[in-house]
């Protein structure tokens, strides 16, 4: 009989408030607001954290909404609850008929979008949402449905990360642009859910993406602006599908680009006819900040301009034409501050336009910028110019005055040349400064300088008082500071100051987690990184303290902690730090009661054994190991009463004595000890790859085992103390027997060093970390794998096991602790190892199928990019689909439906022919469970429906074209019937388009396009008439509404009203109940 485990599947994840600073995959937006509104109260700042996404409240400075996704394992298996082992990059937001919109792009090159209704929000302000999920029935929770709701997925990007994603904000449209690693672009209708089309035409990851403002100059073109690593910036018309304008004087890689359109002042736009301002804004790798004035083309001008000259079109060349940017210039510095010539990592505008700000890599400053409304530039270019003329007329003089020194024929000519030259560069010099440069609109008014290196940052959507900002920054030390930059008269000048106004820092760690120890009851859980400590309530995963690690003597040195565990009565923990002291806290007050110079180097393990209950008089003791080649024990005591000293107010609280010390050859790297009370043993891991087991009481020698070629690094024995399991630098896990010290069996499976390994109580089974980021499950009695559990995307250093077995954390480089739960779901090994074979060759065909062809395509491109010949016949935009397993499912899930449908339809005209002339006495044929019950067309619509909105144009693709041909015969009869008219157009006007062609040249083929396109008219006018009269009704009920509300006297019902005006009424039907 197949042996059953209990599946562990991740639950949860905390302690990462951004993960701006720990991804690998540069993106300009890890940060987000939830709205646009202009309250204070309302605004939700949302931050990626790892496989989901945190708000906070900043009001309160709290988490207060928690979004994730739950996955189903491939083939089916789990609770379909776990969380997503992916990691989330970048993320945008909108609001569309007040429904938050919510897009987040993920590494493996999906995209997910949340939405969030006003009752979320408004739970979410308060505090109601839930920010745990567990999977343990006996702490389900009403309220987690939020964090569990199915978002959109959307699937174009052959599984390169996706770097940027931007909405539409024009308020109506929901159009939503994706870019990637891969250096394609993607426009999504996410009220289709399908992808409209690709843009082709960069060649390195996109590095930023955003819309062409509606409100700009350019209110006619459906732009697109988007900044690459190789060095160009393209401007694209969406309509056409194509490149209009592709800007190439940048230094190198454009690191990030935003595009906004500025604020106008109405009295200059209606004296001077000016349209609203549109900037481009670049940051590039060489440290310059390059500004353009996006504008209408000249030829576009010229087509809208119906009195223009002919002669005014012929001087214009075509490279001009067509040019929708104008270079303004380079932004200046900061006048009277240092500054470096870093790479610009971002850059952003306020909401309100007023305001501009950017950083620099490796640097802790935000350089804040003001922009002058039009007056104030248009002043502000006019002493520019007043000065240059001056300087110029200045030089004229100058060059006039004669000296002295007699002067040869050639040194006169060489004069008069240079003077010739100088006054042509001094006219172009005027020519170029006759337009409006960056100088002009753009004026350094702050710089925000945070406490650490600042890797993302965001403007607040609302402005303070007197016009001061908000500026959110994301740190490196996985913190977020809010910082506020006000106005303050003084004199006749105005001067910005920036004050930190609150930080975030209590929700996670600075640095990679180095050590976990669980509480007694596993209430609680102490999670230790560099000089910081923080414990947990392991249902809520809210942060109760957070402790710094410094010693008492010296409270300003920290220290740097590697090992904890809690000590009875879960009130105080004790840390192993790297410097050798070993320190007692209280979790109650946050102090550092007692300090002990336990060893000369690093303590890297610590354990404690607690007394058996049988003998009073045993105290707890403590093993430690460390690098100076010794073990020493301790007995936990309490502190007396001292004298007049610092240490007095720490009296009765618990201190260490050292008893005995075993001194070892080589550096120790781990200590445990056994759990058996009868006999009991210490077993101690050396830097030589040995592992040694002593006898607790006499510490006499017992064992030696040899086996692993490099140092054991984690160890553990099970309850019962029959086996020992260690996992070693070697990437090999060995189990060993305690009672000869023979080696039973050598386990592999990790592909790289294994940092941690725990024992479930009272099994033989065992969980094992790895520094290549994963965690699994072992059986030590069948030598065999149960679980692979993926999930953290830097390497494990420790893990944390309840005492019931019921959940697991484990902690990581990546500075976030995750919840793996035992669920109720039976684990088959059989099933596992058949996954495990499903995703692998499933990674090979999407690797060979799409990043092989992908490459081999950019290559091409690249090849012919180099020929200008071939240049404009090049295809600059393709289908946005993407082949997937669930895409090839469901083509052949279509393929076998029809299939039965056609074998029914045979079935039941051989049935009635059979039964023709039997009259009363004919049968009646039984309903095909098959079918569901249906009929053959309803089946097929039903199958239709099942398949993914986003999947459903690959799907089609799958068929071939005899089953083309019977799917488009059945979509006939389901449009005459009038079931399924959106679906049925959608998917007949798909096979049409994409076999064209073959439709043409098949002469049998001929009348049904006929009968489809007619039956497409009628069906899709007869929709629109439908939506238009529903359209009307409800603008009529709200109108009717609004004006009862707005009045208090009681209507006279005998005057009749024209309630249909104003309504905007389009379609026929409506028109026709208008007249009416």
């Amino acid at each position: 009989m197949q042996h059953t485990y209990l599946r562990y599947e991740c639950a949860d994840a905390f302690s990462l408030t951004t993960s701006a600073a720990t991804t690998s995959t540069s993106t300009t937006s890890p940060l987000a607001f939830l709205t646009s509104s202009n309250s204070k109260a309302q605004s939700t700042l949302l931050s990626t954290s790892g496989s989901q996404i945190l708000g906070f409240n900043l009001r309160t400075n709290e988490p207060s909404l928690k979004i994730s996704h739950r996955e189903l394992l491939s083939g089916g298996l789990g609770t379909g609850k776990a969380l997503n082992s992916n990691e989330v990059l970048c993320i945008t937001t909108t609001k569309i008929n007040s429904v938050h919109k919510v897009a987040t792009g993920w590494k493996d090159g999906s995209i997910r979008v949340f939405d969030l209704t006003s009752d979320d929000m408004k739970a979410a302000k308060e505090n109601e949402l839930g920010l745990a999920h567990s999977l343990l029935h006996y702490q389900a929770q009403d309220h987690e449905e939020f964090v569990t709701r199915e978002p959109l997925l959307l699937n174009g990007h052959s599984g390169s990360p996706i770097t940027c994603l931007a909405f539409n904000d024009d308020g109506t449209t929901t159009t939503l642009a994706s870019g990637s690693s891969d250096g394609t672009i993607i426009v999504w209708d996410i009220l289709n859910e399908t992808g409209l089309f690709r843009l082709l035409g960069h060649s390195a990851p996109i590095s930023d993406i955003s819309f062409v403002p509606t409100s700009s100059d350019l209110q006619s073109l459906n732009g697109l602006v988007t900044s690459s690593f190789d060095g160009l910036v393209k401007v694209w018309d969406l309509d056409a599908q194509c490149c209009v304008q592709t800007i190439a004087n940048h230094g190198g890689q454009v690191m990030c680009s935003t595009v906004l359109a500025l604020p106008s002042d109405d009295e200059v736009l209606e004296s001077d006819g000016q349209s609203k301002r549109c900037r481009l804004v670049t940051g590039c790798i060489d440290g310059k900040i390059r500004i353009y004035s996006m504008h209408k083309s000249k030829r576009m001008a010229m087509e809208e301009n119906m009195d223009t000259n002919e002669n005014e079109t012929n001087d214009v060349t075509d490279s001009e034409a067509d040019d929708m940017s104008t270079f303004m210039g380079v932004l200046p510095p900061p006048v009277n501050v240092a500054t470096s010539n870093e790479k610009v990592v971002a850059l952003q505008f306020h909401p309100s336009g007023k305001y501009f700000g950017y950083i620099r890599s490796n640097a802790k400053t935000i350089d804040v910028y003001v922009v002058r409304s039009e007056a104030e530039t248009l002043q502000k270019k006019k002493r520019r110019m007043r000065r240059k003329r001056e300087k110029e007329n200045k030089i004229k003089n100058n060059s006039e005055v004669k000296t002295g020194k007699k002067r040869g024929l050639l040194d006169d000519e060489e004069v008069e040349e240079d003077g010739i030259q100088q006054d042509e560069d001094t006219s172009e010099i005027i020519k170029d400064l006759d337009e409006i440069q960056a100088s002009d609109e753009f004026e350094y008014v702050a710089t925000i300088r945070a406490s650490h290196k600042i890797k993302a940052f965001r403007f607040t959507p609302y402005l303070e008082k007197k016009g001061g900002i908000r500026v959110v920054c994301a740190l490196g030390t996985n913190a977020l500071e809010v910082y506020s930059v006000a106005k303050e008269t003084s004199g006749d000048n105005d001067i910005f100051k920036s004050t930190i106004v609150s930080s975030m820092d209590m929700y996670g760690h600075p640095t990679g987690i180095r050590s976990i120890a669980l509480s007694s009851d596993d209430v609680l859980a102490c999670t230790v990184s560099k000089n910081i400590a923080k414990v947990w309530n392991v249902k809520s995963r809210s942060c109760l303290r957070s402790l710094p690690l410094a010693s008492v003597s010296s409270k300003k040195q920290g220290s740097y902690g590697l090992c904890s565990l809690f000590l009875p009565g879960d009130t105080h923990v004790v840390i192993g730090t790297r410097e050798g002291f070993l320190l007692i806290i209280d979790i109650a007050s946050g102090d550092v009661v007692y300090t002990e110079k336990a060893h000369e180097k690093e303590i890297w393990s610590i354990d404690i054994k607690k007394p058996s209950g049988h003998n009073d008089d045993e105290a707890i003791a403590l093993v430690t190991g460390s690098a100076d080649k010794m073990v020493k024990f301790w007995e936990i005591e309490s502190q007396d009463d001292g004298s007049d000293d610092e240490e007095s107010s720490h009296a009765g609280h618990p201190m260490v004595v050292h008893t005995r010390t075993l001194e070892s050859a080589d550096d120790v790297i781990a200590v445990r000890y056994s759990y058996s009370h009868e006999k009991r043993m210490v077993f101690v891991s050396t830097l030589d790859s040995q592992i040694k087991v002593f006898f607790e009481d006499s510490l006499r020698f017992f064992l030696s085992l040899y086996g692993h070629s490099l140092p054991a690094l984690a160890l553990d024995a099970s309850d019962d103390d029959t086996i020992l399991a260690s996992g070693g630098a070697d990437k090999s896990i060995k189990i060993w027997g305690l009672d000869f010290g023979d080696t039973h069996r050598t386990l592999y499976g990790h592909s790289d060093s294994i940092t941690d390994l725990k024992f479930v109580k009272k099994t033989h089974n065992f969980f094992t970390s790895s520094k290549d980021g994963t965690v699994r499950y072992w059986d030590g009695d069948r030598f065999e794998q149960i679980l692979l559990l993926n999930g953290h995307i830097s390497e494990i250093n420790c893990l944390a096991i309840a005492k019931t077995g019921a959940f697991v954390l484990s902690g990581s480089m990546d500075r976030q602790v995750r919840v793996w739960e035992r669920t109720k779901d039976m684990v088959f090994l059989e099933e596992e190892k058949e996954r495990a074979l499903e995703d692998m060759f499933d990674k090979v065909d999407n690797k060979g199928d799409e990043e092989g062809t992908e490459r081999i395509m950019r290559r091409r491109r690249q090849e012919e990019a180099q020929e200008e010949d071939d240049d404009e016949n090049e295809p600059q935009s393709e289908a946005a689909v993407k082949k997937s397993v669930l895409s090839v499912a469901s083509g052949d899930r279509i393929m076998e439906a029809l299939e039965r449908a056609d074998q029914e339809l045979k079935d039941s005209a051989v049935f009635r022919k059979s039964q023709k002339g039997k009259g009363t006495d004919a049968k009646k044929r039984m309903i095909n469970p098959l079918l569901l019950g249906m009929e053959p067309p309803q089946y097929i619509l039903w199958v239709l429906r099942s398949v993914k909105s986003a999947e459903l144009e690959q799907s089609l693709l799958v068929l071939p074209l005899n089953h083309m041909e019977r799917l488009m015969y059945y979509l006939i009869v389901l449009l005459r019937n009038g079931q399924g008219v959106e679906l049925c157009s959608r998917a007949a006007i798909f096979l049409v388009k994409s076999h064209q062609h073959q439709l043409v040249g098949h002469q049998k083929m001929s009348v049904p396009l006929r009968e489809l396109r007619r039956l497409l008219k009628v069906r899709l006018t007869e929709a629109r008439d439908t939506v238009g009269y529903n359209l009307a009704a409800i603008r009529m009920v709200t109108k009717v509404s609004a004006e009862y509300k707005s009045r208090y006297h009681v209507p006279d019902d005998s005057v009749k009203q024209d309630i249909f005006k104003g309504l905007g009424l389009g379609s026929e039907l409506s028109q026709a109940l208008q007249r009416k």
